[in-house]
Protein backbone atom coordinates (compact mmCIF):
# COMPACT_ATOMS: atom_id res chain seq x y z
CA UNK A 1 0.00 0.00 0.00
CA UNK A 2 2.88 2.08 1.18
CA UNK A 3 4.39 1.53 -2.53
CA UNK A 4 1.35 2.22 -4.59
CA UNK A 5 1.15 5.85 -2.36
CA UNK A 6 4.50 6.85 -3.47
CA UNK A 7 3.89 6.00 -7.06
CA UNK A 8 1.21 8.27 -6.86
CA UNK A 9 3.03 11.26 -5.59
CA UNK A 10 5.69 10.80 -8.32
CA UNK A 11 2.85 10.58 -10.99
CA UNK A 12 1.50 13.69 -9.31
CA UNK A 13 5.30 15.58 -9.15
CA UNK A 14 6.04 14.70 -12.99
CA UNK A 15 2.50 15.68 -14.19
CA UNK A 16 1.48 18.36 -12.51
CA UNK A 17 4.71 20.21 -12.04
CA UNK A 18 4.91 23.09 -14.84
CA UNK A 19 6.44 21.84 -18.39
CA UNK A 20 9.63 23.62 -18.71
CA UNK A 21 9.44 24.27 -22.92
CA UNK A 22 13.29 23.22 -24.26
CA UNK A 23 14.11 24.47 -27.75
CA UNK A 24 17.41 24.78 -29.64
CA UNK A 25 18.65 27.68 -31.59
CA UNK A 26 21.70 29.74 -32.38
CA UNK A 27 23.39 32.75 -31.52
CA UNK A 28 24.79 33.76 -34.89
CA UNK A 29 28.47 36.14 -33.64
CA UNK A 30 30.42 37.91 -35.57
CA UNK A 31 33.15 41.06 -34.83
CA UNK A 32 32.40 44.51 -34.59
CA UNK A 33 35.35 45.37 -36.38
CA UNK A 34 33.65 43.08 -39.74
CA UNK A 35 36.52 41.92 -40.78
CA UNK A 36 35.74 38.08 -40.37
CA UNK A 37 32.74 36.15 -40.95
CA UNK A 38 30.53 35.26 -38.31
CA UNK A 39 29.38 31.84 -36.67
CA UNK A 40 26.80 30.41 -35.49
CA UNK A 41 26.47 28.68 -32.03
CA UNK A 42 24.38 26.72 -29.63
CA UNK A 43 22.10 28.12 -27.46
CA UNK A 44 19.20 26.20 -25.23
CA UNK A 45 16.25 28.40 -24.51
CA UNK A 46 12.65 28.31 -23.39
CA UNK A 47 9.94 30.37 -26.01
CA UNK A 48 7.78 30.80 -22.59
CA UNK A 49 10.15 33.78 -21.54
CA UNK A 50 9.98 35.24 -24.73
CA UNK A 51 10.26 33.76 -28.64
CA UNK A 52 12.92 34.25 -30.90
CA UNK A 53 12.75 35.15 -34.37
CA UNK A 54 13.46 31.88 -37.31
CA UNK A 55 14.90 34.13 -39.39
CA UNK A 56 18.37 35.74 -39.56
CA UNK A 57 17.17 38.67 -41.02
CA UNK A 58 14.61 39.38 -38.28
CA UNK A 59 16.82 38.99 -35.59
CA UNK A 60 18.63 42.17 -33.91
CA UNK A 61 22.06 42.24 -34.06
CA UNK A 62 23.23 43.55 -30.40
CA UNK A 63 26.12 44.22 -28.66
CA UNK A 64 27.52 41.53 -26.34
CA UNK A 65 28.64 42.02 -23.54
CA UNK A 66 31.16 39.98 -21.32
CA UNK A 67 29.79 40.09 -17.63
CA UNK A 68 31.01 36.57 -17.03
CA UNK A 69 33.11 37.58 -13.80
CA UNK A 70 29.35 38.01 -11.91
CA UNK A 71 26.40 36.00 -11.62
CA UNK A 72 24.10 38.74 -11.85
CA UNK A 73 22.11 37.72 -8.53
CA UNK A 74 22.27 41.11 -7.42
CA UNK A 75 22.05 44.98 -8.15
CA UNK A 76 25.73 45.40 -7.09
CA UNK A 77 26.52 42.74 -10.34
CA UNK A 78 25.13 45.46 -12.82
CA UNK A 79 27.82 47.77 -14.37
CA UNK A 80 27.45 51.37 -14.23
CA UNK A 81 25.23 52.16 -17.39
CA UNK A 82 23.36 48.95 -16.99
CA UNK A 83 23.10 47.13 -20.31
CA UNK A 84 21.26 49.48 -22.47
CA UNK A 85 20.38 47.82 -25.80
CA UNK A 86 22.80 44.98 -25.26
CA UNK A 87 22.75 41.14 -24.48
CA UNK A 88 25.04 40.59 -21.34
CA UNK A 89 26.54 36.96 -21.67
CA UNK A 90 26.63 36.47 -16.95
CA UNK A 91 27.70 32.95 -15.26
CA UNK A 92 25.24 30.55 -13.93
CA UNK A 93 24.27 29.93 -10.50
CA UNK A 94 23.67 31.31 -6.71
CA UNK A 95 19.81 32.55 -7.80
CA UNK A 96 17.14 31.63 -10.17
CA UNK A 97 16.91 32.05 -13.81
CA UNK A 98 13.94 34.30 -13.12
CA UNK A 99 16.25 36.69 -10.99
CA UNK A 100 19.06 36.85 -13.30
CA UNK A 101 17.09 37.93 -16.21
CA UNK A 102 14.40 40.43 -14.09
CA UNK A 103 17.74 42.45 -13.12
CA UNK A 104 18.90 42.24 -16.79
CA UNK A 105 15.58 43.31 -18.16
CA UNK A 106 14.92 47.01 -15.66
CA UNK A 107 18.73 47.24 -16.72
CA UNK A 108 17.78 47.66 -20.06
CA UNK A 109 18.93 44.70 -21.74
CA UNK A 110 17.55 43.55 -25.11
CA UNK A 111 18.29 39.57 -24.00
CA UNK A 112 20.74 37.42 -21.83
CA UNK A 113 23.01 34.61 -21.84
CA UNK A 114 23.69 32.89 -19.65
CA UNK A 115 26.82 30.93 -19.38
CA UNK A 116 27.02 26.79 -17.74
CA UNK A 117 30.17 24.87 -17.51
CA UNK A 118 27.41 22.11 -16.63
CA UNK A 119 25.40 20.42 -19.20
CA UNK A 120 22.65 23.09 -20.62
CA UNK A 121 19.53 22.84 -19.19
CA UNK A 122 16.15 24.95 -20.35
CA UNK A 123 16.03 28.09 -18.24
CA UNK A 124 12.08 27.63 -16.26
CA UNK A 125 10.12 29.37 -14.19
CA UNK A 126 6.74 29.40 -13.39
CA UNK A 127 3.58 31.70 -15.00
CA UNK A 128 3.37 34.91 -13.53
CA UNK A 129 7.34 35.13 -14.31
CA UNK A 130 6.84 34.49 -17.99
CA UNK A 131 4.35 36.75 -17.74
CA UNK A 132 6.95 39.52 -16.45
CA UNK A 133 9.51 39.24 -18.79
CA UNK A 134 9.57 40.23 -22.36
CA UNK A 135 13.26 39.56 -23.36
CA UNK A 136 14.96 36.23 -24.58
CA UNK A 137 16.68 34.14 -21.95
CA UNK A 138 18.77 31.40 -23.12
CA UNK A 139 21.82 29.09 -22.00
CA UNK A 140 25.76 28.97 -23.85
CA UNK A 141 28.31 26.51 -23.15
CA UNK A 142 31.25 27.83 -21.20
CA UNK A 143 33.64 26.28 -23.88
CA UNK A 144 31.47 27.98 -26.86
CA UNK A 145 32.76 31.36 -24.83
CA UNK A 146 36.21 30.37 -25.04
CA UNK A 147 36.14 30.11 -28.19
CA UNK A 148 34.00 33.53 -28.92
CA UNK A 149 37.08 35.41 -27.05
CA UNK A 150 39.39 33.59 -29.33
CA UNK A 151 37.76 33.78 -32.53
CA UNK A 152 36.65 37.55 -32.78
CA UNK A 153 37.94 39.15 -29.55
CA UNK A 154 36.24 40.97 -26.43
CA UNK A 155 34.26 43.33 -28.98
CA UNK A 156 32.06 41.18 -30.81
CA UNK A 157 28.35 41.39 -31.72
CA UNK A 158 25.39 38.50 -31.57
CA UNK A 159 21.82 37.95 -33.15
CA UNK A 160 19.49 35.25 -31.28
CA UNK A 161 16.97 33.17 -33.51
CA UNK A 162 15.67 29.89 -33.69
CA UNK A 163 15.05 28.76 -37.47
CA UNK A 164 12.88 25.43 -37.96
CA UNK A 165 14.36 22.38 -38.86
CA UNK A 166 14.39 20.83 -41.99
CA UNK A 167 11.72 17.93 -42.64
CA UNK A 168 14.15 15.94 -44.37
CA UNK A 169 18.05 16.28 -44.35
CA UNK A 170 19.90 15.71 -47.68
CA UNK A 171 21.91 13.11 -45.92
CA UNK A 172 19.90 10.87 -45.94
CA UNK A 173 20.21 10.12 -49.34
CA UNK A 174 23.90 8.90 -48.84
CA UNK A 175 23.13 6.69 -45.99
CA UNK A 176 19.99 5.19 -47.70
CA UNK A 177 22.43 4.67 -51.07
CA UNK A 178 25.00 3.34 -48.54
CA UNK A 179 22.94 1.20 -46.64
CA UNK A 180 21.09 -0.12 -49.81
CA UNK A 181 24.04 -0.78 -51.41
CA UNK A 182 26.28 -3.09 -48.56
CA UNK A 183 22.57 -5.41 -48.18
CA UNK A 184 22.60 -5.86 -52.02
CA UNK A 185 25.89 -6.34 -52.31
CA UNK A 186 26.52 -8.45 -49.05
CA UNK A 187 23.72 -10.55 -50.38
CA UNK A 188 24.60 -11.38 -53.78
CA UNK A 189 28.23 -12.11 -52.76
CA UNK A 190 27.44 -14.10 -49.78
CA UNK A 191 25.20 -16.10 -51.79
CA UNK A 192 27.17 -16.73 -55.08
CA UNK A 193 30.14 -17.27 -53.27
CA UNK A 194 28.11 -20.18 -51.10
CA UNK A 195 26.65 -21.34 -54.38
CA UNK A 196 29.61 -21.40 -55.91
CA UNK A 197 31.56 -23.61 -53.05
CA UNK A 198 29.31 -25.92 -53.45
CA UNK A 199 29.45 -26.76 -56.85
CA UNK A 200 32.87 -26.50 -57.73
CA UNK A 201 36.24 -27.05 -56.07
CA UNK A 202 38.38 -23.58 -55.72
CA UNK A 203 41.82 -24.33 -57.58
CA UNK A 204 43.89 -21.17 -56.07
CA UNK A 205 47.62 -20.83 -56.60
CA UNK A 206 47.78 -19.13 -53.07
CA UNK A 207 49.83 -22.15 -51.18
CA UNK A 208 48.43 -21.73 -47.96
CA UNK A 209 45.66 -19.90 -48.80
CA UNK A 210 43.48 -22.49 -50.70
CA UNK A 211 41.65 -22.99 -48.22
CA UNK A 212 37.96 -21.14 -48.34
CA UNK A 213 36.77 -18.47 -45.31
CA UNK A 214 34.55 -20.91 -43.63
CA UNK A 215 30.79 -20.20 -42.78
CA UNK A 216 28.82 -20.36 -40.07
CA UNK A 217 25.04 -21.60 -40.26
CA UNK A 218 23.30 -19.75 -37.49
CA UNK A 219 20.83 -22.13 -35.03
CA UNK A 220 17.69 -21.34 -32.98
CA UNK A 221 19.74 -21.90 -30.13
CA UNK A 222 22.52 -19.33 -30.87
CA UNK A 223 19.68 -17.03 -32.03
CA UNK A 224 18.77 -17.31 -29.12
CA UNK A 225 22.38 -16.77 -27.43
CA UNK A 226 22.64 -14.10 -29.66
CA UNK A 227 19.86 -11.61 -28.14
CA UNK A 228 20.04 -12.27 -24.60
CA UNK A 229 24.20 -10.86 -25.34
CA UNK A 230 22.62 -8.49 -27.62
CA UNK A 231 20.03 -7.05 -24.16
CA UNK A 232 23.05 -7.73 -22.04
CA UNK A 233 25.33 -5.96 -23.56
CA UNK A 234 23.51 -2.68 -24.21
CA UNK A 235 22.55 -2.51 -20.28
CA UNK A 236 25.84 -3.01 -18.99
CA UNK A 237 26.96 0.06 -22.31
CA UNK A 238 23.82 2.67 -20.49
CA UNK A 239 25.16 1.99 -17.06
CA UNK A 240 29.06 1.78 -17.72
CA UNK A 241 28.97 3.56 -20.45
CA UNK A 242 32.33 5.63 -20.32
CA UNK A 243 34.27 2.10 -19.32
CA UNK A 244 32.66 -0.50 -21.91
CA UNK A 245 33.14 2.08 -25.20
CA UNK A 246 36.68 1.79 -25.33
CA UNK A 247 36.68 -2.28 -25.39
CA UNK A 248 33.61 -1.65 -28.10
CA UNK A 249 36.27 0.43 -29.97
CA UNK A 250 39.35 -2.01 -29.73
CA UNK A 251 36.51 -4.56 -31.05
CA UNK A 252 35.83 -2.62 -33.96
CA UNK A 253 39.17 -1.94 -34.59
CA UNK A 254 40.23 -5.72 -34.93
CA UNK A 255 37.05 -6.41 -36.89
CA UNK A 256 37.14 -4.20 -39.42
CA UNK A 257 40.64 -4.62 -39.95
CA UNK A 258 39.61 -8.29 -40.92
CA UNK A 259 36.94 -7.06 -42.67
CA UNK A 260 38.82 -4.91 -45.09
CA UNK A 261 41.22 -7.46 -45.22
CA UNK A 262 38.73 -10.38 -46.56
CA UNK A 263 36.81 -7.52 -48.86
CA UNK A 264 39.94 -6.36 -50.85
CA UNK A 265 42.08 -10.05 -51.14
CA UNK A 266 40.41 -11.01 -54.04
CA UNK A 267 41.43 -7.93 -55.96
CA UNK A 268 44.63 -8.40 -55.04
CA UNK A 269 44.98 -11.94 -56.10
CA UNK A 270 44.25 -10.62 -59.80
CA UNK A 271 47.21 -8.48 -59.45
CA UNK A 272 50.32 -10.31 -61.17
CA UNK A 273 52.90 -8.51 -58.89
CA UNK A 274 53.54 -9.40 -55.10
CA UNK A 275 53.44 -13.66 -55.86
CA UNK A 276 56.57 -14.39 -54.17
CA UNK A 277 56.87 -15.60 -50.59
CA UNK A 278 58.41 -14.66 -47.39
CA UNK A 279 61.45 -17.24 -46.67
CA UNK A 280 61.00 -20.53 -43.88
CA UNK A 281 60.01 -19.31 -40.76
CA UNK A 282 58.98 -20.67 -37.63
CA UNK A 283 57.22 -17.97 -36.25
CA UNK A 284 52.91 -17.73 -35.79
CA UNK A 285 51.24 -17.33 -38.97
CA UNK A 286 54.69 -16.27 -41.05
CA UNK A 287 55.04 -20.04 -40.79
CA UNK A 288 52.31 -20.30 -43.47
CA UNK A 289 54.92 -18.71 -46.04
CA UNK A 290 52.19 -15.86 -47.19
CA UNK A 291 52.26 -14.45 -49.96
CA UNK A 292 54.07 -10.57 -50.30
CA UNK A 293 51.53 -9.01 -51.60
CA UNK A 294 48.80 -10.38 -49.19
CA UNK A 295 51.20 -9.65 -46.04
CA UNK A 296 50.92 -6.21 -47.34
CA UNK A 297 47.18 -5.84 -47.77
CA UNK A 298 47.33 -7.24 -44.45
CA UNK A 299 49.40 -4.16 -42.92
CA UNK A 300 47.46 -1.65 -45.53
CA UNK A 301 44.02 -2.64 -43.52
CA UNK A 302 45.48 -2.37 -40.45
CA UNK A 303 46.71 0.49 -40.69
CA UNK A 304 43.59 1.74 -41.61
CA UNK A 305 42.28 1.02 -38.56
CA UNK A 306 44.97 2.27 -36.50
CA UNK A 307 44.90 5.94 -38.19
CA UNK A 308 40.47 5.58 -37.88
CA UNK A 309 41.10 4.94 -34.11
CA UNK A 310 43.59 7.46 -33.55
CA UNK A 311 41.78 10.11 -35.23
CA UNK A 312 37.96 9.10 -34.59
CA UNK A 313 36.98 12.34 -33.18
CA UNK A 314 37.82 14.10 -36.21
CA UNK A 315 34.45 15.53 -37.33
CA UNK A 316 35.67 16.54 -40.65
CA UNK A 317 36.59 13.47 -41.77
CA UNK A 318 36.97 10.66 -39.66
CA UNK A 319 33.67 9.83 -40.11
CA UNK A 320 34.62 8.83 -44.19
CA UNK A 321 36.79 5.88 -42.36
CA UNK A 322 34.14 5.14 -40.37
CA UNK A 323 31.86 4.66 -42.94
CA UNK A 324 34.12 2.49 -45.32
CA UNK A 325 35.51 -0.16 -42.16
CA UNK A 326 32.01 -0.26 -41.49
CA UNK A 327 30.58 -1.23 -45.01
CA UNK A 328 33.58 -3.63 -44.80
CA UNK A 329 32.75 -5.13 -41.68
CA UNK A 330 29.06 -5.75 -43.05
CA UNK A 331 29.76 -7.64 -45.93
CA UNK A 332 32.40 -9.58 -44.47
CA UNK A 333 29.90 -10.60 -41.63
CA UNK A 334 26.77 -10.98 -44.95
CA UNK A 335 29.79 -13.64 -46.31
CA UNK A 336 30.85 -15.44 -43.34
CA UNK A 337 27.48 -15.75 -40.91
CA UNK A 338 24.60 -18.00 -43.13
CA UNK A 339 21.07 -18.54 -42.48
CA UNK A 340 20.09 -21.84 -43.76
CA UNK A 341 16.46 -21.82 -44.04
CA UNK A 342 13.88 -19.20 -44.11
CA UNK A 343 12.27 -20.36 -40.92
CA UNK A 344 15.74 -19.59 -39.22
CA UNK A 345 15.31 -15.80 -41.38
CA UNK A 346 11.90 -15.40 -39.80
CA UNK A 347 12.41 -16.21 -35.96
CA UNK A 348 16.02 -14.09 -35.64
CA UNK A 349 14.12 -11.09 -37.08
CA UNK A 350 11.38 -11.37 -35.59
CA UNK A 351 13.10 -11.41 -32.28
CA UNK A 352 15.19 -8.95 -32.61
CA UNK A 353 12.28 -6.72 -34.05
CA UNK A 354 11.09 -7.30 -30.83
CA UNK A 355 14.42 -6.28 -28.80
CA UNK A 356 15.04 -2.72 -31.35
CA UNK A 357 11.32 -1.89 -30.42
CA UNK A 358 11.59 -2.74 -26.43
CA UNK A 359 14.79 -1.04 -26.10
CA UNK A 360 13.30 2.02 -27.96
CA UNK A 361 9.78 2.81 -27.22
CA UNK A 362 9.61 0.92 -23.84
CA UNK A 363 12.45 1.38 -22.10
CA UNK A 364 11.38 5.26 -21.84
CA UNK A 365 9.06 4.19 -19.00
CA UNK A 366 11.72 2.57 -17.38
CA UNK A 367 14.54 4.80 -16.94
CA UNK A 368 14.33 7.50 -14.28
CA UNK A 369 15.56 10.48 -17.26
CA UNK A 370 12.81 9.40 -19.45
CA UNK A 371 15.29 8.54 -22.14
CA UNK A 372 15.55 5.78 -24.58
CA UNK A 373 18.38 3.06 -23.43
CA UNK A 374 19.15 2.52 -27.34
CA UNK A 375 18.84 6.03 -28.54
CA UNK A 376 20.76 6.97 -25.28
CA UNK A 377 23.69 4.30 -26.27
CA UNK A 378 23.63 4.57 -29.88
CA UNK A 379 23.99 8.40 -30.03
CA UNK A 380 26.57 8.56 -26.70
CA UNK A 381 25.29 9.85 -23.10
CA UNK A 382 25.02 13.86 -23.26
CA UNK A 383 26.82 13.29 -19.51
CA UNK A 384 29.77 11.16 -20.68
CA UNK A 385 32.91 11.73 -18.94
CA UNK A 386 34.87 10.13 -22.49
CA UNK A 387 32.76 12.05 -24.58
CA UNK A 388 32.91 8.90 -27.23
CA UNK A 389 30.90 7.79 -29.83
CA UNK A 390 30.51 4.33 -30.34
CA UNK A 391 31.53 3.19 -34.06
CA UNK A 392 28.99 0.18 -34.89
CA UNK A 393 27.24 2.89 -37.07
CA UNK A 394 27.03 4.68 -40.28
CA UNK A 395 27.41 8.20 -39.90
CA UNK A 396 26.92 11.27 -42.07
CA UNK A 397 27.14 14.77 -41.11
CA UNK A 398 23.96 16.69 -41.42
CA UNK A 399 24.14 18.88 -44.51
CA UNK A 400 21.81 21.09 -43.71
CA UNK A 401 22.32 23.70 -41.07
CA UNK A 402 19.80 23.55 -38.18
CA UNK A 403 20.10 24.05 -34.49
CA UNK A 404 19.53 20.07 -34.15
CA UNK A 405 22.82 19.51 -35.92
CA UNK A 406 24.59 22.37 -34.18
CA UNK A 407 23.68 21.19 -31.07
CA UNK A 408 23.02 17.82 -30.57
CA UNK A 409 23.06 15.82 -33.41
CA UNK A 410 25.21 16.61 -36.27
CA UNK A 411 25.56 13.21 -37.56
CA UNK A 412 22.85 11.07 -38.75
CA UNK A 413 23.39 7.54 -38.02
CA UNK A 414 22.01 3.90 -39.26
CA UNK A 415 23.33 0.84 -36.86
CA UNK A 416 24.86 -2.06 -38.61
CA UNK A 417 22.27 -4.32 -37.25
CA UNK A 418 19.96 -2.61 -39.26
CA UNK A 419 22.22 -3.53 -42.35
CA UNK A 420 22.66 -7.02 -41.17
CA UNK A 421 19.69 -8.47 -39.93
CA UNK A 422 17.47 -7.79 -43.14
CA UNK A 423 20.68 -8.46 -45.18
CA UNK A 424 21.33 -11.97 -43.85
CA UNK A 425 17.88 -13.00 -45.29
CA UNK A 426 18.53 -10.97 -48.67
CA UNK A 427 21.54 -13.55 -49.09
CA UNK A 428 19.00 -16.50 -48.33
CA UNK A 429 16.89 -15.47 -51.11
CA UNK A 430 19.82 -15.16 -53.65
CA UNK A 431 21.34 -18.72 -52.36
CA UNK A 432 17.43 -20.33 -53.00
CA UNK A 433 17.02 -18.47 -56.25
CA UNK A 434 20.25 -19.79 -57.77
CA UNK A 435 19.07 -23.29 -55.99
CA UNK A 436 15.28 -22.98 -58.22
CA UNK A 437 16.78 -21.11 -61.15
CA UNK A 438 13.98 -18.25 -60.92
CA UNK A 439 15.74 -15.19 -62.12
CA UNK A 440 16.90 -13.83 -58.76
CA UNK A 441 13.09 -12.86 -58.09
CA UNK A 442 13.76 -13.76 -54.63
CA UNK A 443 16.83 -11.95 -54.15
CA UNK A 444 15.74 -8.54 -56.40
CA UNK A 445 12.59 -8.25 -54.68
CA UNK A 446 14.00 -8.57 -51.31
CA UNK A 447 16.31 -6.02 -51.98
CA UNK A 448 13.55 -3.70 -52.99
CA UNK A 449 11.51 -4.36 -49.80
CA UNK A 450 14.71 -3.47 -47.70
CA UNK A 451 14.91 0.10 -50.08
CA UNK A 452 10.93 0.78 -49.28
CA UNK A 453 11.36 -0.25 -45.53
CA UNK A 454 14.32 2.51 -45.05
CA UNK A 455 12.63 5.21 -46.77
CA UNK A 456 9.44 4.30 -44.36
CA UNK A 457 12.27 4.64 -41.83
CA UNK A 458 13.17 8.06 -42.53
CA UNK A 459 9.81 9.22 -43.35
CA UNK A 460 8.38 8.22 -39.98
CA UNK A 461 12.14 9.94 -38.26
CA UNK A 462 10.80 12.78 -40.02
CA UNK A 463 7.49 13.40 -38.39
CA UNK A 464 8.09 11.86 -35.14
CA UNK A 465 11.63 14.16 -34.49
CA UNK A 466 12.54 11.29 -32.39
CA UNK A 467 15.13 8.09 -33.10
CA UNK A 468 13.23 5.20 -34.56
CA UNK A 469 13.79 1.39 -34.79
CA UNK A 470 14.30 0.49 -38.32
CA UNK A 471 13.97 -2.58 -37.86
CA UNK A 472 10.32 -1.98 -37.19
CA UNK A 473 9.49 -0.79 -40.74
CA UNK A 474 12.63 -3.16 -42.37
CA UNK A 475 11.41 -6.60 -40.45
CA UNK A 476 7.52 -6.41 -41.79
CA UNK A 477 8.76 -5.25 -45.59
CA UNK A 478 11.59 -7.87 -46.03
CA UNK A 479 9.68 -10.89 -44.47
CA UNK A 480 6.27 -10.34 -46.04
CA UNK A 481 7.70 -9.72 -49.32
CA UNK A 482 9.89 -12.42 -48.87
CA UNK A 483 6.81 -14.92 -47.99
CA UNK A 484 4.48 -13.60 -50.78
CA UNK A 485 7.07 -14.17 -53.88
CA UNK A 486 7.09 -18.04 -52.18
CA UNK A 487 3.50 -17.87 -52.15
CA UNK A 488 2.89 -16.75 -55.32
CA UNK A 489 5.31 -19.22 -57.00
CA UNK A 490 3.83 -21.77 -54.82
CA UNK A 491 7.53 -22.61 -53.77
CA UNK A 492 6.81 -21.68 -50.01
CA UNK A 493 7.26 -25.44 -48.19
CA UNK A 494 10.74 -25.70 -50.26
CA UNK A 495 11.48 -22.13 -49.37
CA UNK A 496 10.73 -22.50 -45.78
CA UNK A 497 12.80 -25.45 -45.30
CA UNK A 498 15.32 -24.54 -47.05
CA UNK A 499 14.86 -27.76 -49.42
CA UNK A 500 18.35 -29.23 -47.98
CA UNK A 501 20.26 -27.46 -49.43
CA UNK A 502 22.15 -25.52 -46.42
CA UNK A 503 23.96 -28.58 -45.82
CA UNK A 504 24.78 -30.06 -48.92
CA UNK A 505 25.31 -29.60 -52.36
CA UNK A 506 22.27 -29.92 -54.13
CA UNK A 507 21.41 -33.41 -56.14
CA UNK A 508 18.89 -35.88 -56.42
CA UNK A 509 18.31 -38.29 -53.80
CA UNK A 510 19.93 -41.57 -53.29
CA UNK A 511 18.63 -44.58 -53.29
CA UNK A 512 21.28 -47.35 -51.62
CA UNK A 513 20.60 -51.01 -52.49
CA UNK A 514 21.48 -52.88 -50.05
CA UNK A 515 24.64 -54.68 -49.27
CA UNK A 516 24.81 -58.33 -50.17
CA UNK A 517 26.61 -59.62 -47.25
CA UNK A 518 27.55 -63.15 -47.07
CA UNK A 519 25.53 -65.73 -45.34
CA UNK A 520 27.49 -66.73 -42.25
CA UNK A 521 29.29 -70.54 -42.82
CA UNK A 522 27.43 -73.44 -40.97
CA UNK A 523 30.48 -74.79 -39.75
CA UNK A 524 32.53 -71.87 -37.96
CA UNK A 525 35.94 -73.74 -38.20
CA UNK A 526 36.17 -74.32 -41.83
CA UNK A 527 37.08 -71.87 -44.35
CA UNK A 528 34.76 -69.26 -46.11
CA UNK A 529 34.35 -70.72 -49.57
CA UNK A 530 34.95 -68.77 -52.72
CA UNK A 531 31.32 -68.35 -53.34
CA UNK A 532 30.50 -66.49 -50.16
CA UNK A 533 33.13 -64.15 -50.73
CA UNK A 534 32.08 -62.76 -54.16
CA UNK A 535 28.78 -62.15 -52.56
CA UNK A 536 30.32 -59.14 -50.86
CA UNK A 537 28.96 -56.69 -53.85
CA UNK A 538 29.25 -53.16 -53.57
CA UNK A 539 26.62 -50.97 -52.81
CA UNK A 540 24.79 -49.62 -56.30
CA UNK A 541 23.53 -46.01 -56.35
CA UNK A 542 20.42 -45.20 -58.31
CA UNK A 543 19.83 -41.46 -59.41
CA UNK A 544 16.31 -40.65 -60.48
CA UNK A 545 16.29 -37.01 -62.36
CA UNK A 546 14.50 -34.74 -60.84
CA UNK A 547 15.85 -31.24 -62.32
CA UNK A 548 16.14 -30.23 -65.87
CA UNK A 549 18.64 -31.24 -68.42
CA UNK A 550 21.33 -28.89 -67.63
CA UNK A 551 21.64 -30.66 -64.21
CA UNK A 552 21.35 -34.09 -65.39
CA UNK A 553 23.62 -33.50 -67.88
CA UNK A 554 26.29 -32.44 -65.08
CA UNK A 555 25.35 -35.62 -63.08
CA UNK A 556 25.92 -38.01 -66.20
CA UNK A 557 29.14 -35.86 -66.81
CA UNK A 558 30.29 -36.75 -63.06
CA UNK A 559 29.23 -40.08 -63.67
CA UNK A 560 31.25 -40.19 -66.55
CA UNK A 561 34.03 -39.17 -64.95
CA UNK A 562 34.45 -41.75 -62.12
CA UNK A 563 33.89 -45.10 -64.67
CA UNK A 564 37.95 -45.31 -64.61
CA UNK A 565 37.86 -45.61 -60.66
CA UNK A 566 38.11 -49.21 -59.51
CA UNK A 567 35.52 -50.62 -58.14
CA UNK A 568 35.56 -51.63 -54.55
CA UNK A 569 35.93 -55.10 -53.45
CA UNK A 570 36.42 -57.62 -51.08
CA UNK A 571 39.10 -60.24 -51.48
CA UNK A 572 38.58 -63.24 -50.91
CA UNK A 573 39.93 -64.53 -46.96
CA UNK A 574 43.14 -66.34 -47.08
CA UNK A 575 43.23 -66.33 -43.01
CA UNK A 576 42.75 -69.43 -41.05
CA UNK A 577 39.94 -71.53 -40.18
CA UNK A 578 39.35 -69.75 -37.42
CA UNK A 579 38.12 -66.91 -38.73
CA UNK A 580 34.47 -66.50 -36.67
CA UNK A 581 31.12 -64.57 -37.42
CA UNK A 582 32.28 -61.06 -35.73
CA UNK A 583 34.94 -61.10 -38.54
CA UNK A 584 32.71 -61.15 -41.37
CA UNK A 585 30.31 -59.11 -40.12
CA UNK A 586 33.05 -55.99 -39.65
CA UNK A 587 33.86 -56.78 -43.00
CA UNK A 588 30.25 -56.51 -44.22
CA UNK A 589 29.61 -52.68 -42.77
CA UNK A 590 33.17 -51.57 -43.33
CA UNK A 591 32.74 -52.49 -47.27
CA UNK A 592 29.24 -50.52 -46.76
CA UNK A 593 30.59 -47.43 -44.82
CA UNK A 594 33.69 -46.66 -47.54
CA UNK A 595 31.18 -47.13 -50.30
CA UNK A 596 29.32 -44.42 -48.69
CA UNK A 597 31.73 -42.30 -48.11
Amino acid sequence: MAARRARLRLWLLLHLLPQVYCEYGMVHVLSEKGSSKGKDYCILFNSQWAHLPHDLGKASLLQLQDQTASVLCSPSDVPDGGFNNQIPMVMRGNCTFYEKVRLAQINGARGLLIVSRERLVPPGGNRSQYEEIDIPVALLSYTDLLDIGKSFGSSVKGAMYAPNEPVLDYNMVIIFVMAVGTVAIGGYWAGSRDVKKRYMKHKRDDGAEKHDDETVDVTPIMICVFVVMCCSMLVLLYFFYDHLVYVIIGIFCLAASIGLYSCLSPFVRRFPLGKCRIPDNNLPYFHKRPQVRMLLLAVFCVSVSVVWGIFRNEDQWAWVLQDALGIAFCLYMLKTIRLPTFKGCTLLLLVLFVYDVFFVFITPFLTKTGESIMVEVAAGPSDSATHEKLPMVLKVPRLNSSPLALCDRPFSLLGFGDILVPGLLVAYCHRFDIQVQSSRIYFVACTIAYGIGLLVTFVALALMQMGQPALLYLVPCTLLTSFAVALWRKELAMFWTGSGFAKDLPQPPLVIAPVNCPELPKDSNGPASQEDTEQMTNPTLHMKELHDPSSAAEELTDADTKTDQPEISVAQSEEPAGQNKDDLESKCLNAEQKQLE
